[in-house]
């Protein structure tokens, strides 16, 4: 009963928040017409001698949508999605704004991707170089992730009574296996014959890993840790045999551990920092220290231009094509790449003569295989015109690798997750289920022999357990055609880096799976070298959605999120786990996915 009324009540609110949104949207209108109510932010004005107050606890995604809508509550704060892209363009923004004076970087938790972090951890780099100002990082509690940005830092603060977290990396993979024997669902994994490494149907069909699987995370594990060890020591100066040390024996327990071990600077509580930001600005102890959060900096107007964003003036233009998410056909939505919106994109990039180079930035565990070839035809036609770039996120496997591996160069951060070659498909048999748990039977008549081919009431006779087979192994001979194709490699050569396994961005450049180490900011100079472009500015594709649209987008990840947590308090790692086993009623056709997310707390 108590979980009943609890998605009584979500409906309840979510009534409630469609009808605040559609208010929202009514003064608006009032507004736009000529009325002197208001809602659309405004240009921030910065104080001279402010402070960067840089926090990473909301989601990051690589391309941002800064809403038109300045609301503070509920679900509604920091309406719009904070992008990498808008990350990186601010940081680049507050190193030549003379009235900035430096960074508070305050970190409780981050909602970053690895190789998101590693982009955003270089431009901090690049700051203290380019404006000698300082950065100072503050936290209570430092987590692996969040050190892995705060050693990038001048200086490195903790709270006396807080820590650091020092253990190592993990894994942690859910199986719901034992939730389908009790449905008495049956999986049918069907993957490419020689694919031992594709794990994604090991989470329906077993109870643990596979030793292929142990092998290929063990791998990416170690090459993700040796990436991690390897920048603490070039900022904090300990050799990575010694940080492994510290890692092994659980060295840092309390916050003076930390300093001692010198992976801190001292133990501090926030106000303390704070006069010490306050010193570093040439501000008396009594005097406030002016402050801008990185929401609203990204609306402060500053003059001259950066790798993100180019210049304005600029007449030549490179494009950014934004593929971020699960593919599937049809159109893209919040989380979704659809096959016929980023294709529309890439060809509109294509055919404009104005547009020198295209930057085709992938953040993706994969998904259809029909929709990724869709796709990958759209970005070999444009090669054939213009240079494409393909700039590779926190994951850019299966799919997301079928959709790179056309494009003249591609670029991975180390901390990329890529590789993935191979495919499978995955037909659940509900007969048990329907018939004996819920009572429920079946019968009816067909035309012919497979018209029930993909019946779920039923288990796979074994003939159609064989033609689904090939279709599965002919998919994946044209995965790695199209691989060999892209980077001029053998099949065999193909063969022996794909076969599912997964591979860090370190791993893939070593097996010619990319063929640079960079971010974005990379990806983007590349592009601009390739057409001699000095000066150029930047167009991001495809078109950014109507205001009023984007406003019910935002709504319903954010309206979703704060209902689930902070309303309802239903734990999100449950609900993530479950929406796992709900994807299977979307999987259509032969499938090209990664078969876990990756993320370092």
């Amino acid at each position: 009963m108590g979980q009943f009324l609890k998605f009584v009540f979500a409906s309840m609110i979510g009534t409630l928040l469609v009808g605040l949104v559609l208010l929202v949207f009514l003064f608006a209108s009032i507004a736009a017409a000529g009325g002197s109510f208001s809602l659309s932010k405004k240009p921030t004005k910065v104080e001279e001698g402010t402070i960067l107050h840089l926090r990473l606890d909301k989601p990051i995604v690589d391309r941002g949508e800064q809403s038109e809508f300045d609301l503070d509550f509920g679900p509604f704060q920091g309406m719009g999605r904070t992008g990498l892209n808008d990350v990186l363009a601010d940081l680049d923004k507050a190193a030549r704004d003379e009235r900035v004076k430096g960074i508070l970087l305050e970190l409780t938790t981050m909602e970053v991707g690895l190789a998101q972090a590693e982009e955003i951890r270089k431009k901090m780099l690049e700051f203290r170089e380019k404006s000698s100002k300082p950065i100072i990082a503050y936290s209570e509690y430092y987590t692996q992730g969040t050190y892995f940005l705060a050693s990038a830092s001048d200086e490195v603060y903790v709270a006396p009574e807080g820590g650091l977290d020092l253990r190592g990396l993990r894994t942690e993979l859910a199986f719901l296996k034992g939730m389908f024997d009790k449905l008495e669902i049956d999986i049918e994994f069907i993957k490419g014959s020689n694919n031992k490494y594709k794990s994604y149907g090991e989470t329906f069909i077993e109870d643990k890993m596979t030793p292929a699987n142990h092998e290929q995370i063990q791998a990416m594990l170690t090459s993700l840790w040796d990436t991690y060890l390897g920048a603490i020591q070039e900022q904090r100066n300990i050799d990575k045999a010694r940080l492994n040390t510290f890692a092994d024996s659980l060295m840092i327990r309390h916050a003076e551990d930390a300093v001692r071990l010198g992976l801190a600077d001292g133990t501090k509580y926030k106000d303390e920092v704070i006069a010490i930001m306050k010193e570093r600005s040439g501000l008396e102890a009594d005097e406030e220290l002016a402050t801008v959060s990185l929401g609203k900096y990204s609306r402060a107007i500053v003059s001259g231009g950066d790798v993100v964003r180019g210049k304005a003036s600029a007449k030549q233009k490179i494009a950014v094509v934004y593929a971020e998410g699960g593919i599937s056909s049809g159109k893209s939505d919040e989380d979704v790449i659809g096959s016929e919106t980023v294709s529309e994109a890439i060809r509109e990039a294509r055919e404009d003569s104005t547009i020198k180079a295209i930057v085709f930035r992938v953040n993706s565990p994969g998904g259809s295989g029909l929709a990724s070839d869709v796709i990958w035809r759209e970005v070999q036609l444009a090669t054939e015109v213009k240079p494409v770039v393909v700039s590779m996120g926190d994951v850019a496997a299966s799919g997301g690798y079928y959709i790179s591996c056309a494009a003249d160069k591609i670029y991975a951060d180390p901390m990329t997750i890529t590789g993935s070659i191979g495919v499978f498909g995955i037909i659940p048999n509900m007969q048990g289920f329907f018939n004996n748990k819920l009572g429920v039977t079946f019968d009816g008549d067909k035309t012919n022999t497979y018209a029930d081919l993909f019946d779920l009431t039923r288990p796979l006779r074994q003939d159609e357990r064989q033609i689904i087979q090939e279709y599965v192994d002919d998919f994946y001979e044209v995965f790695k055609q199209r691989v060999a194709d892209g980077r001029n490699m053998s099949l065999a050569q193909v063969d022996s880096v794909g076969r599912g396994r997964v591979w860090t961005g370190v791993d893939a450049k070593r097996l010619g799976l990319v063929d640079e180490l960079g971010g974005l900011e990379e990806a983007i100079k590349e592009a601009a070298a390739m057409v001699d472009a000095e000066e150029y500015r930047v167009v991001e594709y495809p078109e950014s959605k109507d205001v009023f649209l984007q406003l019910l987008g935002e709504l319903n990840a954010q309206g979703r999120s704060w209902l689930m947590d902070d309303v309802l308090g239903i734990d999100m790692n449950m609900v993530e786990h479950l929406q796992r086993a709900k994807e299977l009623r979307r999987m259509k056709g032969i499938q090209a996915r990664m078969p876990y997310d990756i993320a370092v707390y």
